[in-house]
């Protein structure tokens, strides 16, 4: 990590100073030509056609009953390349590229790999627009534009807890050099979880997958425009939103010992969810991320796995 910080060192640099973090192993695609941004409008969940140069936005693509396939942000570069930039969970890239694929024939739209081509690596903390000298990026999530760290170029993304830096994939490791020695602590994907966690935001492969509504998951602000016109499972999410409640919701457990991800949550004798994401976090202590029924509200006591772990139900982001 080009770091010996400790996880608690670690940690202080995620939250009250600034940290990095290279997530390169993300997937990256770009959409050229005249159609683009028409062809994604329907196949995703946000507005794509309501981009301009300099903005993103995060969407879920979905199957035709609603459920997540996975999730992406998308940023409009703008001249000279005129593209849109896509970022995923690597364990959904392949659907991603299939469904681009498969949906654009006919359409203007040309499909360019850019995975290996382009780093990525996260600033998180305060310090994070100091770092990456970009106190002149909008304050908006998803915001970006091209700027310099010494000499190395890259896309500065606006993020919920920082800044991403989008460079050359050659010039990642002297990217992270540069950061650290302007100050930046590297840190592990431990840490990083625990922060995320901590935040409230569920990661698709981990905590979403392809059961997964994304109201359920309390992603309708984020991820769904309810003002766009039609795309893939848009019938599902409409109705949900308008017309009924999700049995189930995102919500955080606060543990009173660890537990590991993947056990059952149990509210008197039946089973209301499962437990997907664990973290040890020296703020809040042991907590976790679960998709959790109705039937056992914020306020609740429920238990975890087979050793009856005593938890309690919170609203999410942890305070």
């Amino acid at each position: 990590m080009g770091s010996t910080a400790s996880l608690t060192d670690e940690y202080t640099a995620a939250t009250t100073a600034t940290a990095w973090l290279d997530r390169s192993e993300r997937g990256k695609l770009a959409l050229t030509g005249g159609g683009a941004k028409e062809f994604l409008q329907g196949q995703v969940s946000n507005d794509i056609v309501g981009l301009a140069p300099g903005t993103g936005c995060y969407a879920a693509f979905l199957t035709p009953k609603g459920k997540m396939l996975g999730d992406l942000r998308v940023l409009d570069v703008g001249p000279p390349t005129d593209e849109l930039l896509l970022d995923t969970e690597r364990v959904a890239l392949q659907e991603l590229f299939n469904m681009i694929r498969h949906f654009s024939l006919g359409h203007d739209v040309q499909l360019h790999k850019r995975t290996l081509e382009r780093g990525l690596i996260s600033l998180l903390g305060p310090g994070a627009e100091r770092v990456a000298g970009a106190g002149e990026l909008p304050a908006t999530e998803h915001a970006h534009a091209l700027l310099a760290v010494d000499s190395i170029e890259v896309r500065a993304v606006r993020t919920e807890g920082g800044i991403d830096l989008i460079c050359d994939g050659d010039q990642t490791a002297e990217l992270a050099a540069a950061l650290t020695a302007r100050g930046a602590v590297g840190i592990s994907e431990t840490t990083a979880e625990c922060v995320r966690i901590e935040h409230g935001r569920p990661r698709y492969g981990v905590d979403l997958d392809d059961t997964v509504i994304p109201q359920e998951a309390g992603l309708n602000e984020r991820a769904v425009s309810f003002q766009k016109g039609c795309y893939v499972g848009q019938e599902t999410v409409a109705r949900l939103f308008y017309r009924g409640k999700p049995n189930r919701q995102l919500r955080g457990l606060r543990l009173h010992e660890p537990v590991a991800a993947g056990s059952d949550v149990t509210a008197g004798d039946r089973v209301v969810g499962r437990i997907t994401s664990v973290a040890n976090s020296p703020r809040f202590g042991e907590i976790g991320l679960a998709l959790v029924r109705r039937e056992a509200p914020p306020g609740s006591a429920v238990t975890v796995g087979d050793e009856d772990v005593a938890a309690d139900v919170v609203e999410l982001p942890f305070a």
